[in-house]
Formats: C-alpha cells, sequence, structure tokens
C-alpha cells in the first residue's frame, strides 16, 4: 500500500476497529477456511504439531493474524514466518504432488478471507475503494505465501534428488563390486533396486566416460540407466543393452561425450564389463583407440584382446622377432610386414604383393630372407599363430603400417 492508498485515508479509529474485530474473528474464520478445505480436497493428509493441533489451521490463523496486524500498522510488507508454509510445500513435494492443489488451496482460503473482511468492512463502514485495495493486497500477500511454499517444495525436491543418488550409487556400487564381501548379492540387489524403483535387467553393459569438460551436465541416458557423476570418468549401466531402441537413444544421449561401453553380460557379471570399457578408455588415452566418440567394446575386440596384455605380448613378440634383432630398422619393418601379409593371406607373391602394394618380384625376395631368418620355424603352426598375434598387435599400435585389404 502506498502513501496515496484509499486504505490510508480512513481514519485510523476505524482500522483499529476493523483490526480488532478481524483478529477476535481470526481463530473462528480459520477454522471455517480450513473446513471448506478438508470438503474439497478429502484426501490431503492431516499433520498434527507438537501440541496435537493441526499445522494447516495454525499457518491459517497466523497468516490471518499476520495479514490483519499489518493493515493496522500499514508498515512495509506483511510477512509470516516461513516454517509453516514452507512445510506445506515441503510435503507437496515428499508426498509426490504438484503444487497445483496447494495453491488452489490457497486461493479458496483468500476468497473466504475476504468474504470475511468484507462482512466486517460493512460495519465499520469502511469505504468501498479501500476494501477494493484490500483485495489486491490480500492476493499479494498470497503471492508471498506461494513462494515460501515453493522454496518448501524446491528443498524436497533436491533432497528426494539427492537421496536417490545416493541409493543409486549404492546399487551401483554392490552392482560393480568384483566380489560380494557377505550376504546374498541377489537378494542385497533386489532390495536396493526396490528402494529406486528399478527393475533388475538379465543383461547389464557398463561404460565408463570420458567428460567433455570439468563442469559438463550429465548426458540425458534416460530414467533405467544408472549413472555415476561422482566418479573422475562418470560410470553408467545399461540395462538390457540390446533392447530396441537403447542404443539410438544413448548415441544420441552421448553426443559430445567420450568413452567405452562395455560388453553385455549376465547382470552378476557387470564388474567384467567394467574392466572392458575401463581397459578401452586407457588405449584411448593412449592413442591406441579412436578418442572423441563413445565406443562399443564388441566393436575393437582384437585391440582390446591384443593390446591389453601389454608386458605379455611384449615379452612374446621380443622372443618371436629375434630374427630380426639384426636387421636395420626399415629393413626390419618391410620384412615384417611382408611376414605379416604373408600370414595373413596363406598366398603366394601375388596375393601378398597386392595386399602391400609392391612388386611380387619385391616379395618373393623378402619372403626368400623370412625363410632363412626363421629356418624351418616358420613351417610350424604355434609358432606362425604366436608370429601373427605379435604382428598384429605391433601394427595396432601403429609400429607396422596398414595393409591394403
Amino acid at each position: 500500500m502506498t502513501s496515496r492508498s484509499a486504505w490510508l485515508d480512513v481514519p485510523r479509529r476505524q482500522v483499529r476497529r476493523f483490526a480488532a474485530i478481524a483478529m477476535a474473528e481470526a481463530p473462528e474464520l480459520a477454522e471455517e477456511i480450513l473446513r471448506e478445505i478438508r470438503r474439497e480436497y478429502p484426501h490431503l493428509p492431516v499433520v498434527l504439531d507438537e501440541s496435537g493441533e493441526p499445522m494447516a489451521l495454525v499457518g491459517i490463523r497466523r497468516a490471518i493474524e499476520v495479514f490483519v496486524q499489518h493493515l493496522e500498522t500499514a508498515e512495509g510488507r506483511p510477512s509470516v514466518p516461513p516454517g509453516v508454509f514452507q512445510e506445506f510445500g515441503r510435503g507437496e513435494g515428499l508426498g509426490g504432488r504438484s503444487l497445483d492443489s496447494l495453491q488452489a488451496i490457497y486461493r479458496m482460503g483468500v476468497r473466504l478471507a475476504w468474504r470475511r473482511f468484507a462482512e466486517i468492512g460493512q460495519r465499520v463502514e469502511i469505504p468501498p475503494p479501500a476494501m477494493y485495495e484490500l483485495v489486491d493486497a490480500g492476493y499479494e500477500y498470497l503471492d508471498g505465501l506461494v513462494d515460501q511454499s515453493v522454496r518448501g517444495y524446491a528443498e524436497a525436491a533436491a533432497r528426494q534428488a539427492g537421496e536417490r543418488l545416493r541409493l543409486q550409487r549404492r546399487l551401483m556400487e554392490l552392482l560393480l563390486a568384483e566380489r560380494h564381501r557377505h550376504g546374498d548379492p541377489a537378494e542385497a540387489l533386489t532390495e536396493r533396486a526396490a528402494r529406486i524403483g528399478w527393475s533388475l535387467p538379465k543383461r547389464v553393459a557398463v561404460g565408463v566416460l570420458l567428460r567433455p569438460a570439468r563442469e559438463a551436465v550429465p548426458p540425458a541416458v534416460g530414467q533405467g540407466v544408472l549413472l555415476d557423476m561422482e566418479y573422475e570418468q562418470p560410470r553408467m549401466v545399461v540395462p538390457e543393452p540390446d533392447a530396441a531402441g537403447r542404443p539410438e537413444l544413448l548415441h544420441r544421449a552421448l553426443t559430445g561425450w567420450a568413452g567405452a561401453i562395455g560388453p553385455p553380460v549376465p547382470l552378476a557379471d557387470a564388474a567384467k564389463s567394467l574392466r572392458w570399457a575401463e581397459a578401452a578408455v586407457r588405449l584411448m588415452e593412449r592413442g591406441l583407440l579412436p578418442a572423441g566418440e563413445v565406443l562399443h567394446c564388441t566393436e575393437h575386440t582384437e585391440a582390446l584382446v591384443l593390446l591389453q596384455p601389454e608386458e605379455l605380448i611384449d615379452d612374446l613378440a621380443l622372443r618371436c622377432l629375434a630374427p630380426l634383432a639384426h636387421c636395420g630398422p626399415t629393413h626390419g619393418r618391410r620384412l615384417a610386414e611382408t611376414l605379416l601379409a604373408w600370414l595373413e593371406t596363406r598366398g603366394g607373391a601375388p596375393e601378398v604383393a597386392a595386399r602391400l602394394g609392391v612388386h611380387p618380384q619385391t616379395v618373393r625376395y623378402r619372403l626368400r630372407q623370412i625363410r632363412e631368418l626363421w629356418g624351418a620355424e616358420i613351417d610350424d603352426p604355434d609358432r606362425r599363430f604366436e608370429l601373427e598375434l605379435v604382428l598384429r598387435a605391433q601394427r595396432l599400435r601403429g609400429v607396422l603400417g596398414e595393409t591394403r585389404g
């Protein structure tokens, strides 16, 4: 109300009389409003305060009293202590309801209060312009009550979201544990999944993500996918990864992200899928797998099998490729590429030459050298298998050039 308001022009004697009557009738008015609310909204829960009185009745009565006191003093804007009305909003949030019904209840309360105030205004002869102004002040006051309830609702939503994330994280920790320390893991999984409404799938794939930026917004992977952003490299558990539409949804959701999704496995083997995804990410970080996208391990099996056991492959390469130790680096690499092409094609000089893009006579010369270097061992199936393993691994690492398919 401004200094030029019609309400401020009302003689103070009339204002004090209006306020005294309204304050005396506040308890009765609060009970009338609550009765009407319960009649219109019979399913609303009744919450009692410490004294056993309905909190709603306490809040309505307090709201009326604060508003009436303000009418008498006309100082600043009326404001109700936030506790009760924030609690109303908090209750709606925790109950899984929207604020629509609560706002409708507030509007009903204002209408009933205005009807009673209008009667009192007639009794003490408050001019109509001042009473109209009183209506505007009432709805402005209502906005403040709604704001308090919205804050309480938001707090409840944040609390629920935080609690769900905590429970989801505990579920993922159990799901991805290499060994379950005690109890029945299936029973524990069922109990934890039920607490967040997650249906246990038969198969899962586990992903490890690389953040595109430190403050990147979590990808919208859908409700069924478990996502834990607390890790430096976020993890996700994808239920039924081969289900219709799931790959396309993930592809869209993970645009702009990088990382790897492990192979689909039975639910009890989720930790194995995680291991492969972590191995793929390590290879990506070393530049041995394509970066800048989310890879599927099943599409890079050769690299994961040959490059992950690095020490074993290196030791095998040291023994298998020993005959090349005395060749120069360039010549040794060319012989190794020729040997790999021969092992892969199982063909003669023309086929190997076509694969390497060189003249057949060059291949014949190199194959003679290879036979001289390895001797009869080159005809042993086990030795050829080992040679192909280590040479394929070197090609994946970029030590050997790509051949023409």
